[in-house]
């Protein structure tokens, strides 16, 4: 593992745990499983770029499928 996938890994991190409080709080389901995603997924991504790629994705999907309960 390099610096910039554990810097990116760390980041993902930071943003899994604010997603899945926040999910939590407001018992939104969206939030909380992209921030659960956020935290596990760098353990099983190796390759820099697609980490990247799945990271941004994971954090865009709260703002693009709103769930209201």
């Amino acid at each position: 593992m390099d610096v910039t996938s554990l810097f990116i890994s760390g980041f993902a991190g930071l943003f899994g745990v604010a997603y899945f409080i926040y999910g939590k709080k407001q018992q939104h389901p969206v939030p909380m499983l992209a921030g659960a995603a956020l935290c596990v997924i760098p353990y099983f991504i190796g390759n820099v770029w697609i980490l990247l790629g799945v990271c941004a994705a994971l954090l865009i999907v709260p703002f693009v499928i709103r769930v209201e309960l």
